[in-house]
């Protein structure tokens, strides 16, 4: 028998879909239920590597993380991942096929619904209760047509409904309203509960609006989401970027992170945010550069393309100059690949551009190559000097996700020596280093949830800038904690009991 279906949509992107997924899955876990998350079809630059080396979405990721489970392709069978206006890698089952324009995808949409249908049935036979997330609006009028995420697969798994709309934004009333006015009327039907998102404040001034939001609907206000802000969970794709707050105050250390236009796997500094004393902002100016303590250089979907908007801001030089005063700047992936020498691209893998001049703030030499490489890892870091080396011979798991090869030039250290690679031994070195070690790039994501990693990173920050910083040691501290915290503060906003008679579950409170 299939396990029933439950179903998340939203009047936005933004809105806190995934967030209040992994919720839910963390929710009737701990009641005791196999839950699996599913996303038909994801677009989103903040990706995850599976255990068998298949490329999915990170929410997807999250949420099986709050479901107890390890994530697998079926979780997020298509993902898109923006190179341009009208543009997308696509990603099938965990593996890159191509890229499209959206008249191209949709053309192909019966085939990618086939795949995304066949993915459900294998979860929802190997569970007892399937957790979807939407996309966007399903109200998005002129794209119903040939969408696999929202309606239609509401259809195709007979999904009861949540709304969610985000009082932050202005216009949750209308917003909610309207989603339902726009639907044709067997879908409005299996909307079955709305839900008001992030709602700070007394929430007795919102009781006559609620009320008069189930007049004029028909369908019931099922709870008001409390603002969390404290939750180390990662975020689906950079529109929760902007909105963001910084969680340190006062004299912290700064992190500021360069916010590229195609900023990938922007997570890996979200256990960073979570430490005490620490802010990380994400930033677009020269002159944001100058009070950091450390800048980074995040993942980019667009390497080529994130380094002519980083000259055409002058972030170039700034970042050049912060490196000659002697501040620490850390590359990730994409960053690491911009800190280099040079980017050559022979077969036009991301650009049309032969080759490019990079920052020349470490002597790497990349290669674009057609196959991206997918893979989780164990690493020891190698680094004896620098931001890393009071962490000299702690491992860390970690993964990537790149295309093409970083050469390093004689003579320049590593950072991390590799000693598993897609759940195999191995014998491999990753990164390299200024002789300081001031200077680093790395292509493994995921590095700061290593306590130990973390910690070396801060007290040579803090040591640098004459502060005191204490922190956590415990590997992805505030994870496990983050999924009890929200579902906590999910299980206690909502009407849990009628959300399970739903699908016919207990309640999981």
């Amino acid at each position: 028998m299939s396990a029933p279906c439950l179903m998340v949509q939203g009047t936005a992107s933004g809105v806190g879909k995934s967030l209040l997924t992994a919720a839910f899955c963390r929710l009737f876990t701990r009641a005791g239920y196999r839950v699996r998350p599913f996303k038909s079809q994801n677009m989103a630059l903040n990706a995850a590597v599976t255990v068998d080396g298949a490329e999915i979405g990170r929410a997807q990721a999250v949420q099986a993380e709050a479901a107890g489970v390890e994530a697998s392709v079926d979780m997020n069978p298509i993902l898109l991942k923006p190179e341009g206006d009208d543009c997308s890698q696509v990603v099938v089952r965990g593996v890159a096929i191509g890229t499209m324009t959206f008249r191209d995808y949709r053309a192909q949409s019966p085939r990618f619904l086939r795949i995304a249908r066949e993915s459900l049935e294998r979860l929802r036979a190997d569970a007892d209760l399937v957790v979807i997330e939407g996309a966007g609006s399903p109200a998005e009028i002129n794209l119903v047509e040939g969408e696999i995420v929202n309606m239609q697969i509401a259809r195709l798994a007979d999904a009861p409904v949540l709304l969610v709309g985000d009082i932050v934004r202005g216009g949750v009333f209308a917003s909610l309203v309207g989603t339902l006015a726009l639907l044709e009327p067997a879908d409005r039907a299996r909307v079955r509960g709305l839900i008001i998102n992030k709602f700070r404040g007394d929430r007795s001034l919102l009781e006559p609006g609620l009320d008069v939001l189930t007049v004029r609907t028909g369908v019931p206000v099922l709870g008001v989401i409390p603002y969390v802000a404290d939750v180390a969970l990662a975020a689906e794709d950079s529109l929760d970027l902007d909105v963001g707050e910084a969680q340190a105050k006062g004299d912290a250390l700064e992190v500021a992170v360069v916010r590229l236009p195609h900023i990938a796997n922007f997570d890996d500094l979200d256990p960073l945010a979570c430490e005490p004393g620490v802010r990380v902002r994400f930033v677009t100016s020269p002159g944001a550069l100058s009070a950091a303590d450390v800048v980074v250089l995040p993942g980019s979907k667009a390497t080529v393309a994130d380094l002519a908007w980083l000259r055409s801001r002058g972030l170039d030089a700034a970042i050049v100059q912060t490196a000659r005063e002697g501040r620490p700047v850390l590359g990730l992936c994409g960053g690491f690949q911009m800190l280099g020498t040079r980017i050559d691209d022979p077969e036009a893998v991301e650009s049309r551009v032969p080759w490019t001049e990079g920052l020349g703030l470490l002597p790497v030499v990349t290669t674009f190559a057609a196959q991206k490489i997918t893979v989780r890892v164990r690493a020891r870091v190698a680094a004896r000097c620098g931001l890393l080396a009071m962490a000299a011979g702690t491992e860390v798991d970690a993964y990537e996700i790149h295309a093409g090869r970083t050469d390093i030039a004689p003579g320049v250290s590593h950072v991390f020596e590799i000693v598993r690679r897609g759940g195999r031994e191995a014998d491999g070195r990753d990164g390299a280093m200024t002789a300081d070690g001031a200077v680093l790039g790395t292509y493994l994501h995921g590095l700061f949830t290593s306590g130990p990693v973390r910690a070396a990173l801060l007290r040579f920050l803090a040591h640098r800038a004459g502060r005191a910083v204490h922190p956590r040691w415990g590997r992805n501290e505030g994870v496990s904690a983050g999924h009890d915290r929200l579902a906590d503060t999910v299980g206690a906003a909502l009407d849990m009991k009628a959300i399970a008679a739903l699908v016919g579950l207990g309640h999981p409170g």
